[in-house]
């Protein structure tokens, strides 16, 4: 696991959208930036997921978070900009942004991948992404540092047969980090970009793509929080265009 020991409020005063925050990592993350001082902005596509995560930080007492309904498959350029009017209403600004929604698409060989749902893998794991970066971005460059935190995998470093559009779509998100990162030095100084492989975790994501795998022998998704603190946190301001093992 990456060590870290992030001090309890090293996110106090911090606004930070987490996307796919009703479940798994997203959820995990949303809950851990709460707890650590962060004003949390749930968006996913199932309310009650959201709302669930939601009362769970009001029962803990953390800083009350704000939901976003938003099916990033359906989602036209309109409804980026509405999030942003939002936000920045809300809020003034936004110092991050954690990129975890996820589709997994088939587990199936490119020469049957149905070209319908190769398209809906790209548009949430990669369009999304372009456009959610262009319309919040005037409202990141608004803070004193702001981190923005793409989720990679390791079949988007190195591909692996059958794993189709989820790998191809996490290599454009490899290659989207480093175009933004490097951009960001000039544009953006005080905005940074970096990609997270959180590795084999208890999801239901990872069961999905692999059923025949023991989940217990899995780390929960709680357990590898502690760089998705280092990376939204100031103690990583000079880090800027990485991707790193979360384990």
């Amino acid at each position: 696991m990456f060590d870290y020991q992030a001090p309890s409020q090293l996110l106090k005063d911090k606004a930070i959208l987490v996307t796919g925050a009703g479940d798994g990592i997203g959820r995990a993350a949303a809950i851990t930036y709460a707890k650590h001082g962060a004003t949390v902005i749930l968006l996913g596509r199932t309310t009650k997921k959201l709302e669930a995560v939601y009362d769970y930080i009001e029962k803990q007492q953390y800083p009350q978070a704000a939901i976003v309904p938003l099916n990033l498959d359906g989602a036209a350029g309109h409804d980026y900009i509405e999030l942003a009017n939002t936000i920045e209403s809300e809020f003034g600004h936004l110092d991050g942004i954690l990129h975890n929604a996820s589709l997994l698409g088939e587990r199936t060989n490119l020469a049957n991948y149905d070209p319908v749902l190769f398209e809906q893998v790209m548009r949430v794991n990669v369009t999304s992404q372009l456009l959610l970066n262009q319309a919040l971005l005037p409202l990141l460059q608004k803070a004193d540092n702001a981190s923005i935190i793409f989720t990679s995998s390791g079949v988007g470093r190195k591909a692996k047969a059958n794993w189709g559009a989820y790998a191809i779509s996490k290599f454009a998100t490899e290659a989207m980090m480093q175009l933004l990162s490097s951009e960001l030095q000039s544009l953006s100084p005080n905005v940074r970009a970096n990609a997270i492989n959180p590795g084999a975790t208890r999801t239901n994501m990872r069961a999905n793509a692999y059923p025949d795998e023991d989940p217990t022998t899995l780390p929960a998704a709680e357990d590898i929080m502690p760089l998705y603190l280092y990376l939204m946190g100031d103690d990583s301001l000079n880090v800027n265009g990485q991707s790193l093992d979360a384990q």
